[in-house]
């Protein structure tokens, strides 16, 4: 048996109610697209670093980030635009300074991902 044929059903075995109280409670296609993006945003080890030191130190700018994660302003940089797009952090300018700040979302994704309680820093 081939391992297609062992990940499905024999024969047609539809629990109709059940099956559709299930479909019709499932998050709308624009929430399954927002998770699958923000899933996205964390994908990357640098992502996760530069994210837990926000939590950690709530507004940071780019210097104070790339120092804590050892890595070049340039990276850094890279990966919070990343985050940014993902709607996982939120930037202000403050002169010549860029100050980011974790999405309040973001902090309980984060401990979901790295199995500490929610809200809490990881």
């Amino acid at each position: 048996m081939t391992s297609e044929m062992a990940d499905s059903c024999d024969l047609l075995c539809l629990d109709l109610p059940r099956a559709e109280a299930i479909r019709t409670s499932l998050p709308s296609e624009e929430q399954r697209r927002r998770a699958a993006e923000q899933a996205r945003g964390l994908a990357e080890p640098t992502r996760i670093a530069l994210a837990t030191a926000l939590a950690s130190g709530g507004e940071l700018c780019v210097c104070d980030l790339s120092w804590i994660t050892s890595t070049s302003k340039a990276l850094a940089s890279h990966h919070l635009r990343q985050l940014r797009a993902a709607g996982m952090v939120t930037s202000r300018r403050d002169g010549k300074l860029v100050l980011y700040r974790l999405a309040p979302e973001t902090a309980s994704l984060l401990g979901i991902l790295l199995g500490t309680t929610e809200g809490s820093t990881p």
